[in-house]
């Protein structure tokens, strides 16, 4: 009656292994490292490669590691003191960025867990502590304001050239100088024609006529209110930008707030990844659509010093040197979307963009006006410009469906898709601080948030242990294999531990007793009533379990809630709130019962159970 199948048993045992093993990581503590990772979008990492490298540049400086690790995107080289630390970092540093202006990688100081290579090799990682307990990295950014406008009178020059195009009026050149755009036409009789369109549809432009030689002038220019309205938008957008890119990495309660008028605080709680957090904040990428001067001589011109007048000398990643007009005919500030996928036709790995409604129309005048030419696709990263991909086009694109392809693995596609998908920077920004700071409340915390759930324990144990003898003490066991089960998964989560994720622990501790104190209880009743050891036991858990259930199901309703709609620290507090619920769920009733089916379950003529005094003479 009272006996597990062996595979239940044997199910048990290997979730509390499970359980012990991962939980093991957070016993061990933490030793310098050096981290290296891929500094640009375009760059993809070889993680092979990358260690023989690093291996190699350690050995020739004569330093010591204690271990190599990589993952998808980046290697790790751990150390015993934070002075070989530094030396390593210098030593990587020159042998991975020869040019020091120009960096290819992100070399940076890092954290690793100390815990033997059997444990990182099956991804037995500790928890990360937050803000509140173990501090985290602190960046400030610095937003380019003038880079914001000028990045709107781009955009708008590609937009009065649309506009122009589809009122039939005639111009002799549109072109940004400085602040402002300026249309170039042949007679006033067309300047007077074109400044009532542009008046008509655009009221963020000053209009100032003028001439120059024999052609007439329009020179439009930013009112000071659309000036600020784009400066507070950068910020916003930036901000907003931030924000997804944070997502990517998985950190959770992130502080991203405004300083000042242009610049923008970043604190990522509990980190470890420091590089890749550098990197992903670091990248200023946006796209840029241009085409490519096909002019007979020119290239050849380029590569020997004299580059054409209105273009730019860029490398294809083949390696091939092409030469780009200036002229940005779209930018990603039209994109709404990018995804990783295939071609049709080739079945190459490709990158699928979505257009907005004025980005798709200028880009079906673009590919109308210019069959049979090329159109390179640039990554702007860090100011400085790198070709994707140069197709030729082939007919018109309308639709705002657009495909970049060519030479590019699974994992580039993915990882340029999620990098524009993560939203386009009003705004260039540039990292002028960073720092590692301090816990906000200290170690303090950590000593009394462990000692408080400790001395909770530990007080549940002597209450259990005294009120329900053997079966208290079977109800401290589960209580303790929910505790193991619950660090476990966090993490293997690689869950932010904050202080309302310990109280939301110390909680987990009590609510899991409770369903201990149940099914004890629900025994001691079918006691009295007269049923025999085992079927008490038997009775007792199986009718316990819809109680627990019910109780359990309502506290979740309100964690999912907790979980959905709040922020920061409250949602810490769910995640393990959460968490503890279902473990807690499993502890209380299978191991809990697997114990006693193991104390009790041979038993056949069973006389008397330790679980107290039922308050029945005779029993």
């Amino acid at each position: 009656m009272n006996r597990y199948p062996l595979w239940k048993n044997l199910l048990i045992g290997i979730v509390l292994l499970w359980g012990l093993i991962y939980t093991l990581p957070n016993f061990y503590g933490e030793v310098p490292a050096v981290q290296v990772s891929s500094g640009k979008a375009t760059l993809k990492l070889d993680a092979s490669a990358t260690m023989a490298r690093v291996e190699e540049s350690l050995k020739a400086a004569g330093i010591a590691h204690d271990g190599l690790f990589a993952d998808l995107t980046s290697v790790r080289a751990r150390f015993r003191d934070t002075d070989t630390q530094l030396k390593a970092k210098d030593a990587i540093e020159k042998a991975f960025n020869p040019d020091a202006a120009d960096p290819s990688y992100v070399v940076a100081l890092n954290l690793l867990s100390a815990s033997p290579q059997w444990l990182t090799s099956i991804h037995a990682l500790p928890m990360y502590l937050g803000l509140d307990l173990r501090g985290g990295v602190h960046f400030l950014l610095q937003v380019d304001m003038k880079g914001a406008v000028t990045k709107r009178l781009d955009a708008t020059a590609g937009d009065l050239r649309t506009l122009l195009r589809d009122k039939n009026v005639r111009h002799a050149g549109i072109g940004r100088e400085g602040a402002a755009v300026v249309i170039k036409f042949r007679d006033t009789e067309t300047q007077a024609r074109a400044r009532s369109v542009i008046s008509a549809a655009n009221n963020d432009l000053q209009l100032v006529e003028g001439q120059d030689g024999a052609d007439y002038k329009l020179t439009a220019s930013l009112t000071p209110l659309a000036q600020k309205t784009i400066q507070e938008f950068a910020i916003r957008q930036n901000i907003s930008t931030l924000h997804n890119r944070i997502n990517e990495l998985g950190v959770a309660e992130p502080v991203i707030q405004q300083q000042g008028l242009d610049r923008i605080v970043v604190q990522l709680p509990g980190v470890q990844d420091v590089a890749k957090a550098k990197d992903i904040l670091g990248r200023t990428a946006t796209l840029e659509i241009r085409l490519v001067d096909d002019t007979p001589g020119g290239l050849e011109a380029a590569l020997q010093g004299n580059v054409p007048p209105g273009t730019e000398l860029y490398t294809e990643r083949g390696g091939n040197p092409l030469l780009v007009k200036k002229q940005v005919v779209l930018t990603g500030e039209r994109l709404t979307d990018a995804q990783p996928g295939f071609d049709g036709q080739t079945h190459e790995a490709a990158v699928h963009l979505t257009l907005d409604s004025a980005g798709a129309r200028i880009f079906k005048d673009i590919t109308r006006e210019n069959i049979n030419k090329r159109m390179a696709i640039l990554l702007i990263e860090k100011g400085k410009g790198e070709v994707v991909t140069a197709p030729v086009i082939r007919s018109e694109i309308g639709g705002g469906r657009v495909q970049i392809s060519g030479r590019m693995t699974s994992e580039e596609a993915t990882d340029t898709a999620l990098l524009l998908r993560a939203g386009s920077l009003a705004a260039p920004m540039e990292i002028i601080e960073e720092r590692t700071i301090g816990p906000s409340l200290g170690a303090e915390n950590i000593s009394k948030g462990f000692h408080s759930t400790l001395w909770g324990f530990v007080a549940i144990a002597i209450f259990m242990c005294a009120y329900y003898m053997l079966f208290g003490l079977v109800s401290v066991l589960a209580l303790a294999s929910n505790l193991l089960l619950l660090v476990a998964l966090l993490s293997l989560l690689q869950a932010t531990l904050t202080l309302p994720g310990i109280a939301a622990i110390a909680l987990t501790l009590g609510m899991a007793i409770d369903a201990n104190v149940l099914i004890n209880e629900r025994i001691r009743e079918e006691l009295r009533n007269g049923s025999t050891p085992q079927a008490a036991i038997h009775a007792g858990y199986d009718r316990a379990f819809d109680t627990i259930l019910d109780s359990n199901v309502t506290t979740l309703i309100a964690g999912i809630a907790l979980l959905v709609f709040g922020s920061g620290p409250v949602r810490g507090f769910a995640v393990v709130h959460c968490l503890g619920i279902l473990t807690s769920m499993f502890s209380a009733i299978l191991v809990s019962r697997g114990l006693v089916n193991l104390i009790y379950g041979k038993k056949r003529k069973l006389e008397k159970l330790a679980i107290g005094q039922v308050w029945k003479p005779g029993i």
